[in-house]
C-alpha cells in the first residue's frame, strides 16, 4: 500500500490541495477524540447515549476550536445515522424544507435517521429556528446546533426546550499537547512524513497561543513545521525562538506565563485608573494589532466600570456594554471604534472604587457569619399561617412616608447598624453619599426617640 506524502500532490507539487492539517487530525471515532471527558468518559451522559444509539437533539455550546462539528460527526458515524451539515450563515427556510423532505424519504425507504448538524445555529433568525420544530418534536431529525453564543439569549424557547444544551469546555493544557504529539508522530494524516526536531517549549508555546483552541494550536504548529519542511532533515530544527519569531503577531498574546499578555492588559486597565485617555487608547490598540480578542477587551472594561467608576458615574457601565454590543453587531474592524470610545469614556469618567470596597466587605462579613435570617418584618407573608407567625409584621411602606423614605431596618439584627457602601464625594457620588447621609440621619433620629 502507498503512503500519502502529505507534503506533495504525487506530481512534485506541493501541499496546496490538501487538506488543512487541524481537518486531517479530525478524530473519527469516540476512541480517538481527546478531552470532553466529563461528556465522553465512561458511564457518562454522551458515551451512554451512543452506546444505546438512542442520541437526543442537542446544541453544543463552547468556545471555537472546542470540537463541536467534531463530536457532531462522530455521534453520526457511531450511530450509523446520515450526517447532514447545515450552515446557518448560508441557508434558508427554503433549504431547511429541503433537508427536511431528503430526511423524511431516507427515513421511509432506508430506515435510516437523519442527524442534522446545524454550524453557528445562533445566526438562524426566529423563523428558520421555528422551522426545526415539528420535525425535532416528531424525532424525524435529530438535531444537533454548535453555537459560540449562549443559547440562552439566541436560540427561541420552543426550540430550547426540546433540545438538550451540552457545554464543551476549552482543550486543558494536557490535552493539546497530546494532540500536537499525535500530530507530529502520525505518518498518513499528520506530520510524520516530515521528521522534526522540536523543542518541548515550543510545544508549550503553541499551547499557549491557542488558548483552549485546538485549530488554532495544530494550524501554527504546520505552518511552523512547513518553514523547515525543505530543509535537510539535520536543518529541521525549530527553537522556541524560531517559533516565536514565526508566530510573531500573536507573540504578545496568549503566555502563560504571565508575559506580555498579562502586562498589556494590566497597562490598559491601569491607564484607565490612572484618567490617562492617550495611554489607554495606545494599549488598546497595540492589543488589537496583536490579534487579541476584542469581546475579551470588552469584558474586562465592563469589569473596569464597575470595580473602578462604580456608582460615581452610572453611566459608565451602560457605555461599556454598548460597546460590547457595537462589537458584536459589526465586527471587526468596524467595531474597534465602539472600544476606543468606551476607552476614552471610561478614562475621563470621575472614579471610585466604594462598590468593589464595600461588596468585599458584605462577601467577608458572610463567609464570617454564615447565612443569617430574614428579619420577620421584612419577610413576605403570601399565606395565613405566615401572618399568624409575624411575617411581614409592622413592616413600614416608604412610599407612605415623607421623601419615600421610611426609617426602619432591613439588616439581620446581627449586623445592624453596618455599613457596607460608603459612597465618595467624586462624581454622581457626591449626590449619593448627600442622600444616603441624610437618610441615615432620619433612621438615627428615629431610633433615638
Amino acid at each position: 500500500m502507498k503512503t500519502l506524502d502529505l507534503f506533495s500532490d504525487g506530481k512534485g507539487g506541493d501541499v496546496k490541495n490538501l487538506a488543512p492539517l487541524a481537518e486531517r487530525m479530525r478524530p473519527r471515532t469516540i476512541s480517538e477524540f481527546i478531552g470532553q471527558k466529563y461528556l465522553l468518559g465512561e458511564g457518562c451522559l454522551l458515551r451512554r447515549a451512543i452506546e444505546a444509539d438512542k442520541l437526543f437533539s442537542m446544541i453544543f455550546w463552547g468556545p471555537p476550536g472546542s470540537g463541536k462539528t467534531t463530536l457532531a460527526r462522530i455521534l453520526a458515524n457511531e450511530t450509523k445515522s446520515k450526517f447532514t451539515s447545515f450552515s446557518a450563515v448560508l441557508s434558508g427556510v427554503k433549504e431547511i424544507r429541503a433537508v427536511i423532505d431528503e430526511a423524511r424519504e431516507l427515513l421511509k425507504r432506508k430506515n435510516v435517521k437523519m442527524i442534522l448538524f446545524v454550524d453557528e445555529i445562533h445566526r438562524f433568525n426566529k423563523a428558520q429556528q421555528d422551522a426545526f420544530l415539528p420535525h425535532v418534536e416528531s424525532g424525524l431529525i435529530t438535531l444537533i446546533g454548535a453555537t459560540t453564543e449562549n443559547p440562552s439569549f439566541e436560540v427561541i424557547a420552543p426550540l430550547l426546550s426540546r433540545t438538550r444544551v451540552l457545554i464543551l469546555k476549552p482543550f486543558s493544557e494536557e490535552d493539546l499537547l497530546t494532540i500536537l504529539k499525535s500530530a507530529l508522530k502520525d505518518k498518513q494524516k499528520g506530520l510524520g512524513q516530515v521528521p522534526v526536531k522540536i523543542d518541548f517549549d515550543v510545544l508549550k508555546y503553541i499551547v499557549g497561543l491557542a488558548d483552549g483552541d485546538a485549530r488554532s494550536a495544530l494550524n501554527n504548529l504546520e505552518a511552523i513545521v512547513s518553514m523547515v519542511q525543505n530543509l535537510p532533515e539535520d536543518k529541521r530544527v525549530i527553537s522556541l525562538k524560531f517559533a516565536q519569531e514565526a508566530l510573531l503577531k500573536k507573540a504578545l498574546l496568549y503566555d502563560k506565563d504571565g508575559e506580555e499578555h498579562y502586562n498589556l492588559i494590566s497597562a490598559l486597565h491601569k491607564s484607565l485608573r490612572g484618567s490617562d485617555p492617550d495611554a489607554a487608547l495606545y494599549w488598546l490598540g497595540r492589543m488589537l494589532a496583536a490579534g487579541e480578542d476584542p469581546l475579551y477587551i470588552a469584558r474586562r472594561m465592563v469589569r473596569f466600570a464597575s470595580e473602578d467608576i462604580g456608582n460615581a458615574d452610572p453611566q459608565a457601565l451602560v457605555i461599556a456594554i454598548a460597546a460590547q454590543q457595537a462589537f458584536h453587531f459589526i465586527g471587526l474592524p468596524e467595531g474597534e471604534l465602539a472600544l476606543a470610545q468606551a476607552a476614552v469614556y471610561l478614562a475621563t469618567a470621575p472614579k471610585s472604587n466604594s462598590l468593589y470596597i464595600g461588596y468585599g466587605k458584605v462577601k467577608e462579613t458572610i463567609n464570617s457569619k454564615g447565612y443569617l435570617p430574614v428579619p420577620l418584618h421584612i419577610r413576605n407573608a403570601p399565606t395565613k399561617l405566615m401572618k399568624e407567625l409575624d411575617y411581614g409584621k409592622d413592616y413600614k411602606y416608604a412610599h407612605n412616608y415623607d421623601d419615600a423614605y421610611a426609617p426602619q431596618e432591613y439588616l439581620p439584627e446581627e449586623l445592624k447598624g453596618q455599613i457596607f457602601y460608603q459612597p465618595k464625594g467624586t462624581g454622581f457620588e457626591k449626590t449619593i453619599k448627600e442622600r444616603l447621609n441624610y437618610w441615615r440621619q432620619k433612621k438615627k433620629d428615629a431610633e433615638n426617640k
